[in-house]
């Protein structure tokens, strides 16, 4: 299988408040411009779709829906908390077809050994269809950590799910 010749990435950001114009959404952006540095490293092809919804699931459920056979990569970004709003990890992990539990579970006790309150985040990440799909708190200061992690693997994970095998037999 090949790479796609222009990877389609898929950005959603999930604030009830951000949706009413109460405030400007800062993490969709955020995560759009860490990710443009990192495909512009990789010299790969790349569109990116930002979307702003409010915390609801029937409307997060249908964009996956339909995302999932168009994007390569989704992102998340809001509704990983305890909040009896945020609604995002229940929604997107009935749809997972492959969880990849390791790199949020990496995340969350790299960042909360300094500070406990990341242990909070039940973010996801795994493939939706055809998709990677990513889940992360909505802060822009949460949106940085997670994306320096999820970066260091990011080509790997993309590589994997297209059967691409980079490793020699020798190792």
């Amino acid at each position: 299988m090949n790479l796609p010749e222009k990877f389609e990435i898929l950005i959603i950001t999930l604030s009830d408040r951000a949706h009413k114009g109460e405030y400007e959404d800062l993490s969709g952006p955020r995560i759009r411009e860490r990710l443009s540095e990192f495909m512009a490293s990789t010299g790969w092809s790349f569109s990116v779709n930002l979307t702003l919804i409010p915390d609801d699931p029937v409307i997060l459920k249908e964009l996956l829906k339909s995302a999932g056979a168009v994007y390569n990569i989704i992102f998340t970004t809001g509704g990983t908390g305890i909040g009896p709003r945020d609604i995002t990890v229940e929604t997107v992990r009935p749809l997972l077809s492959k969880e990849i539990p390791g790199i949020m579970e990496f995340i969350r006790v790299k960042y909360g050994a300094e500070k406990p309150n990341a242990l909070l985040s039940r973010g996801v990440a795994g493939v939706i269809g055809n998709s990677l799909i990513y889940t992360l708190p909505g802060s822009v200061k949460a949106v940085d950590e997670y994306m320096t992690e999820i970066l260091k693997t990011l080509e790997h994970t993309v590589l994997m799910q297209y059967g691409i095998d980079t490793h020699s037999k020798n190792q």
